[in-house]
């Protein structure tokens, strides 16, 4: 049987963050991927955005990792050259009784620390559309520390370091199965694809994104009942067509499940809005409904009234790997070691949504530091 000292699974933007983390420290690490190429799942379906820190409840992961992985990934990104921007965000409320509810996101943005130069600033009406002559508003909050970044550089950059310090990415290696064997003191895991190979490793971080819930389950001799259920909440993406009149990234009043039909743009310039929220049955249910639209001229009409009839084309959807429940509230990031259930050497991340690429870096030095800590 082969042996290795650790196991990542997934090859998404934190899979590749915490294999490169590991591989760094001079941990030798096997980042197993059961697609054809890394990146492919969530990681390749979302707004790239890097986000500030500002709606997460104080004190929460999301919170923290949010706004210490932004800090590290625009340095990263300014090292390595990689694509990115840091055009800032407005956050705009387009009736008078959303007006409250930016005073609230501030205080919130604050307590979670986004502040110094990166701090919010309500801005009236005329100073909003000073700044986007387009937008239509009430109020807005500027969060100058808001930023997009191209997420499959970012990657590719993880694997060279990653590789780059001894790593190996094995392609088309479906998960199987699990074994965890305790004795003489040690925790070993005999980790099985479903090609039939079998490895033995000291460590597992399960980094599976939508699976993630679903794969812990297939570790023989884990505590179920410690495991939260997958829920899926799609949203879909419409690109504009032609040239955007904006220049920085246009976002609502948040909803229950997300952040509301918003405006992003990506490196060259094009915009795009969405996602929208549509709870869904499978992780693969990734069509595109065009219908979907009507809504989304009306959302986007609410803070661009000069959207023209015609200019959205349906462009993608990608699904948020979600650990609650329609009716439930928005849970946390799941980092699952040692500590919380007893079995060392195994993580397993799970709802790890936005701000999930922005936090990469964030969440890979937690997952580090989670393997060296003894089970209580």
């Amino acid at each position: 049987m082969d042996q290795i000292q650790t196991i990542v699974l997934g090859a998404g933007v934190v899979g590749l963050a915490v294999a490169r983390q590991l591989a760094l420290e001079g941990q030798e690490v096997l980042l197993l991927e059961s697609a054809d190429a890394f990146g492919t799942g969530t990681s390749s379906r979302n707004s790239e955005v890097i986000h500030a820190g500002i709606y997460y409840p104080a004190g929460s992961l999301k919170a923290k990792l949010c706004v210490k992985g932004r800090q590290w990934l625009y340095a990263y990104c300014q090292e390595r050259h990689i694509p990115h921007k840091q055009c800032g965000k407005l956050i705009v409320a387009t009736s008078p009784g959303q007006v409250v509810q930016l005073a609230s996101i501030q205080a919130k943005a604050e307590a979670n620390g986004v502040l110094g130069s990166d701090q919010l600033r309500l801005l009236s009406k005329e100073q909003a559309q000073a700044m986007e002559p387009e937008l239509s508003c009430e109020a807005a909050l500027w969060s100058p520390g808001t930023g997009i970044v191209d997420s499959h550089a970012l990657m590719l950059s993880y694997l060279g370091d990653f590789e780059n310090a001894g790593g190996i990415l094995a392609l088309n290696s479906q998960f199987s199965s699990a074994q965890i064997a305790q004795g003489n003191g040690k925790t070993q895991f005999v980790v099985r694809t479903t090609d039939g190979t079998e490895i033995l490793a000291e460590s597992v971080i399960n980094s599976t994104g939508l699976l993630a819930p679903q794969i812990a389950r297939q570790f023989s001799g884990f505590k179920l009942e410690l495991l939260p259920h997958a829920y899926y909440a799609k949203g879909h993406y419409f690109s504009l067509i032609g040239r955007s009149p904006f220049s920085r990234l246009i976002y609502p009043v948040p909803e229950a499940a997300g952040l509301g039909v918003h405006l992003t743009l990506d490196m060259a310039g094009q915009a795009k809005f969405g996602p929208d929220v549509e709870w869904v049955q499978s992780p693969d249910d990734l069509s595109v409904n065009p219908s979907r639209g009507d809504a989304f001229y009306a959302e986007v009409r609410k803070y661009w009234p000069g959207l023209k009839d015609g200019a959205l084309m349906p462009s993608y959807a990608g699904i948020r790997p979600k650990i609650n429940s329609p009716q439930e509230t928005a849970a946390d990031f799941c980092i699952m070691g040692p500590q919380s259930h007893g079995v060392s050497g195994l993580v397993h991340l799970m709802g790890i949504e936005s701000p999930g690429l922005t936090s990469s870096l964030a969440i890979a030095f937690d997952v580090s530091q989670a393997l060296k800590h003894k089970p209580n």
